[in-house]
């Protein structure tokens, strides 16, 4: 009798303490669960196995990874219903220990074990970075963690993010399908240049390059003369085609170097867009004042990063497992406090904070759909399982911008010198009209 996913159903409910908010369908054709519900499709007993010596968000990440789970229906909703009984469970080391001494809770657990078969824990996918988390941010480990996330392929990237290759949150006039996606990342980029107030002839230091479509964008849009920096090898090689191909080559330097290591300043501007969330926390300060220190008296920053939601007990932020196993190895988010608080103790004035966390989730949810447009191709580039991380990271990510758990800003802070001449406009942004009440 196929009836897998009915015991495997009423196994979980019991450990859960609640329903399934997802329907299950299991490797023997059964089925169980609200019939309209998205399906999470349970291939084979190595899921269950993931589950249990993984319990939490890295298990599943590692049986989605390895195709051991997929999801049937719409992606995003799944994953907003799931949301509720993996990532928003606040359950500690005493809370567990409280569920081991319940009787009917540890019977649940060994019917699981009965169910997953011979006890044996599957290897991670081969996609996992695991090491310890300390000796961070370092030079070399900042290039091996760059390397990871980036030199996944060009061709890949070209899948996911477009024509643009821009590979941060874009800025769209409305959403979709009011603009496009490449018309929205050049309208980022021209925000990112008019609020730096670029102009002929100026040195502008863009940290974290990329593909180099903010220095091309500098320097063809506003004459600007550039030096890129990244850390990822393809990166620098992409970006130096592209220039070469736009005749930009006398105006644009793409350089394989760590921000530490840039000592040609003054510069008149510095974009640092998508690149803050790698330095680290422990960094941070340096990062700051090694930017203070490379701009020229009256220049300006514009920091365009990811912020996370302050806890009430900052001392117990934990990095999400699968982010950084899979995704962005040794990346951490911080609130915007104290982004701002450092940037200012570095030496810098902040001027002006735009959090634009709405149109992440916008540009996140056209990423997924040209990966999944065009996913075997994608999957035949770099592999099934890159390719589910990155299905899985992207959409997981919208969700949560648009659900505010986290949210994306740019800072625009000058080295005021001590004239106190800014060199800002009295009124450096104008809101609209207001509301109605």
């Amino acid at each position: 009798m196929a009836d897998a996913a009915l015991r495997l159903t009423g196994i979980l409910e019991q450990l859960l303490g609640a329903p399934l908010p997802v329907r299950i369908r299991t490797w023997d054709g059964s089925q169980a669960g609200p019939p309209e519900a998205p399906v999470l499709v349970v291939r084979n007993r190595r899921a269950l196995r993931r589950l249990l010596f993984k319990p939490g968000e890295l298990g599943l990440a590692r049986a989605w990874v390895a195709g051991d789970l997929t999801i049937d229906g719409d992606l995003y909703n799944a994953l907003d219903l799931l949301a509720g009984i993996v990532w928003e469970r606040d359950e500690d080391a005493r809370t567990l220990a409280q569920s081991l001494r319940d009787p009917e809770f540890r019977s649940a657990v060994r019917r699981l074990f009965a169910m997953a078969g011979p006890p044996l824990p599957p290897a991670p996918p081969r996609e996992e970075v695991r090491r310890p988390r300390r000796g961070l941010h370092t030079k070399r480990s900042d290039k091996r963690a760059i390397s990871h996330h980036y030199d996944v392929g060009n061709e890949f990237y070209e899948i996911v993010l477009g024509p643009s290759m821009v590979y941060s949150c874009a800025y769209w006039p409305a959403p979709p399908p009011e603009g496009t996606l490449e018309q929205a990342q050049h309208d980022k980029l021209e925000l990112v240049a008019r609020k730096l107030a670029l102009r002929p002839g100026q040195r502008l230091l863009d940290v974290g390059c990329g593909w180099g479509s903010m220095a091309i964008h500098a320097a063809r849009e506003h004459g600007v003369n550039v030096v890129g920096i990244t850390l990822s090898q393809e990166q620098a090689a992409y970006a130096r085609k592209r220039i070469a191909e736009e005749g930009l080559t006398d105006r644009v330097e793409i350089r394989v170097q760590d921000y530490r290591d840039v000592a040609d300043g003054p510069y008149d501007a510095i974009s640092s867009i998508g690149m803050a969330e790698h330095v680290g926390s422990e960094r941070y300060l340096e990062y700051a004042t090694v930017l203070h220190r490379l701009l020229s008296p009256g220049g300006r920053l514009l920091n365009h990063q990811i912020a996370r939601r302050p806890q009430r007990d900052e001392s117990s932020y934990q990095v999400d497992e699968f982010i950084d196993a899979y995704v962005f190895p040794d990346g951490e988010l911080a609130p915007l406090g104290t982004t701002v608080s450092l940037l200012e103790r570095a030496g810098f004035e902040v001027r002006d904070v735009e959090s634009i966390r709405e149109h992440y989730a916008l540009t996140l949810r056209r990423w997924v759909a040209n990966l999944e447009s065009d996913q075997a191709r994608a999957t035949a580039l770099a592999g099934p399982g890159r390719t589910r991380v990155w299905l899985l990271y992207m959409a997981a990510s919208a969700l949560a911008f648009e659900r505010n758990r986290i949210g994306v800003n740019q800072v625009v802070a000058v080295r005021t010198p001590e004239s106190g001449a800014s060199g800002l406009p009295l009124r450096a942004r104008v809101w609209g009209a207001p509301g109605p009440a």
